[in-house]
């Protein structure tokens, strides 16, 4: 895969390649693996002295697939894909990656898709990922250096991800708050997470939506850290588990038997097209049919 680039400044290639977040190991794999640079359509190394105007052409090696990953055909539902990225409507009751209990997962599907469409680069590079019972948006990076740019940006807090949740809870909920507190494993548990001093700093913020009987509530949620079963824990932590979420308190008599929690809205940049990326997600059937009997039940 070829990408361009103009010097700036009067400064070396890996340089300009570093402000372009070309890392030393994407570096290393142009130099040992088959890839090149070009300087003005001419060959040179990493150290080569530019000029202001020169243009720089970096060709990256093609990526094989991981052969530990079992490609499974099924179709996917895909909201948005072009050469360096793709995302994907997940359903719910469908691992993100292979483990010792899920080996049919979004993963495999996916690797599934890119050998069927004979894609150059066929390594699977999950940007977002969701629980086994959380819906929605899904974020991929077709390619490592794509990969790695959208990580500078997840680490920058500029992917955003908002996610509609249904949580019942028997106190006042708030309009709109921020929760924020550190969630830690459990010495006992390799699952589940919770709210501790220990853990690392995660922030959850929310607005309410809607209100209905029994303290359930539609919330619309932004999540600023990406802590394992964050919004799962921060609502049970406040008293206001998540429908259908046994594992955190949840209730399992309002028509839903997974967590109520559904990732609506992906955004980010777009770094090789320069634009802004805006996705949305609307309500799966199971979702949306408890809504809609909680809106009869309150008229």
């Amino acid at each position: 895969m070829r990408f361009e680039f103009i010097a700036d400044e009067h400064i070396k290639v890996k340089t300009l390649l570093k402000k372009h977040e070309v890392s030393k190991s994407l570096l290393a794999k142009i130099k040992f693996k088959g890839g090149s640079i070009l300087v003005n359509n001419q060959p040179q190394n990493a150290i080569y002295l530019l000029e202001v105007g020169d243009k720089v052409t970096i060709d990256i090696p093609s990526e094989e697939a991981f052969e530990n990953l079992q490609a499974v055909s099924r179709p996917l539902q895909i909201v948005y894909e072009d050469d360096h990225f793709m995302v994907i409507e997940k359903p719910a009751g469908i691992a993100s990656i292979p483990s010792i209990l899920h080996s049919n997962t979004i993963a495999n599907f996916v690797k599934a898709y890119y050998v069927e469409k004979n894609y150059e680069n066929q390594q699977v590079h999950i940007v977002t990922r969701l629980d086994k019972d959380t819906s929605g948006l899904m974020l991929f990076a077709k390619h490592g250096y794509a990969h790695a740019r959208l990580d500078k940006q997840l680490q920058k807090k500029l992917i955003k991800k908002k996610y509609f949740a249904l949580v019942k809870g028997v106190a006042d909920l708030a309009d709109q708050d921020d929760i924020i507190a550190p969630i830690a494993r459990p010495e006992d548990s390799i699952i589940t997470r919770h709210v501790h001093k220990s853990g690392k700093y995660a922030h959850t913020a929310y607005e309410k939506v809607a209100s209905f009987n029994e303290g359930i509530h539609l919330v619309d949620v932004h999540l600023l850290t990406g802590r394992t079963h964050q919004i799962r824990v921060h609502f049970s932590h406040i008293g206001f588990p998540l429908l259908g979420d046994d594992l955190y308190g949840g209730s399992l008599t309002d028509g839903i038997n997974r967590q109520a929690l559904h990732c609506h809205r992906l955004e980010f940049f777009h770094p090789f097209k320069g634009e802004h990326i805006v996705l949305e997600s609307e309500l799966p059937e199971d979702f949306q049919r408890v809504l809609t009997h909680l809106e009869k039940k309150r008229v």
